[in-house]
């Protein structure tokens, strides 16, 4: 595989990120293997379950998403499959010529299967992309793949990366952790109308306690300064304990949206699902390299940067319990200073290391090395 490689990715969406976290750094990845010179087709299911959901926020929801990723990203070919008897045919048409196809994990596992049984014929590789904690939470979910006739696996963390190969018997396996997307997140100006800001989805009970310590706590006892959430799927109760600590409630934000919001506050929070901050600690999710990206001081609740990623103290802050969250947002609200050299520091990181631009050069790099040990 020298030169010029074709892609073809499956993921559960490209133009709707409703509660799908996953399509941040997709999107990304696909548009910097296109300005690396490779040719790259973009695949989601009809009326998937995002897009559907998106539906719902306005009749005009979907249609501005599809305009506003259309006019981000005009080097993404995007195209639609339908699950029905069609679907064989399709992927066939689709999949001839292609180098490299990959499967991300929210997708079904006959979709893999359907693409698995084209390979011997068309001759392309596959490999298969996790971003998501159900390796370690939910393994069956992940066994109704099947791994073991994947090339390679794409996982975004060393935690995860031991599973696919110890529990799981994957061969293959690549640590690929998620990046900014520096082309759309990067530092803008605009007046400051928040104070703390947090983007995160309610995370179906998977951080309920953590959110209640970490934000409603601390928002709370800071009733002097103005707090905002955006986010979806939050249930009546959540939405009334977030009024009762005066925090301004949002409602979904289209991600290419979020360098704003950003830029508008003077801080912003991290509180990751309680995976992220116990056997996953080592994976700091798509939250901490768009905030860093976007040049916000960052301040996030426990998870222990294992993997080395970041220079924790000085990229971001981490509290260890509500009351040290209190500490360390009056501290920081009232130190322009403070905020001024974390939000340099975690931006260099970002530049640095973390780009989708970096990512690209490593996959590509990852398809050298499934060339040469197939040419052993």
């Amino acid at each position: 595989m020298n030169g010029r490689l074709s892609f073809r990715i499956f993921a559960h969406s490209w133009i709707s990120d409703w509660n799908h976290g996953n399509a941040h750094f997709l999107r990304g990845l696909a548009s910097e293997l296109v300005k690396l010179g490779h040719e790259v087709r973009c695949y989601e299911e009809r009326k998937g379950w995002s897009i559907t959901n998106l539906a719902s926020e306005g009749k005009d929801a979907v249609g501005q998403a599809e305009a506003d990723f259309h006019q981000a990203f005009p080097n993404l070919d995007v195209r639609e499959y339908a699950r029905d008897r069609g679907l064989a045919e399709f992927l066939r048409s689709e999949l001839a010529g292609a180098d490299v196809v990959i499967v991300h994990e929210w997708n079904p596992a006959r979709l893999a299967s359907e693409i698995l049984a084209l390979r011997p014929n068309l001759g392309f590789r596959v490999l298969f992309h996790d971003t998501h904690h159900r390796a370690y939470t939910s393994p069956a979910e992940m066994l109704r793949f099947p791994l073991g006739e994947f090339d390679g696996v794409l996982a975004f963390g060393e935690t995860i990366q031991k599973i696919y190969r110890d529990a799981f018997g994957v061969k293959r396996v690549w640590t690929f952790h998620e990046a900014a997307d520096t082309d759309h997140f990067s530092p803008q100006s605009f007046d400051k109308d928040t104070d703390v800001a947090w983007i995160g989805n309610w995370g179906d009970e998977e951080r309920t306690r953590e959110i209640e310590e970490f934000l409603i706590t601390p928002a709370a006892a800071l009733g002097d300064y103005r707090f905002a959430v955006h986010g979806v799927r939050y249930p009546s109760e959540a939405l009334q304990k977030l009024a009762e600590a005066r925090i301004e409630f949002r409602g979904y934000l289209p991600n290419l949206r979020a360098p704003q919001i950003y830029a508008r506050s003077r801080i912003s929070l991290h509180v990751p699902r309680r995976f992220y901050a116990n056997g996953l600690s080592g994976i700091p999710t798509i939250r901490v390299f768009e905030a860093l990206a976007a040049g916000s001081p960052l301040v996030c609740a426990p998870w222990i940067d294992s993997e080395g990623l970041f220079r924790p103290g000085e990229d971001y802050v981490c509290v260890s319990d509500s009351q040290a969250m209190i500490s360390e947002l009056k501290h920081l609200l009232r130190d322009d200073k403070a905020r001024e050299q974390m939000a340099a520091s975690g931006l260099e990181a970002i530049r640095a290391r973390h780009t989708c631009a970096h990512r690209a050069e490593q996959l590509v790099e990852i398809c050298s090395d499934l060339a040469r040990s197939s040419e052993l």
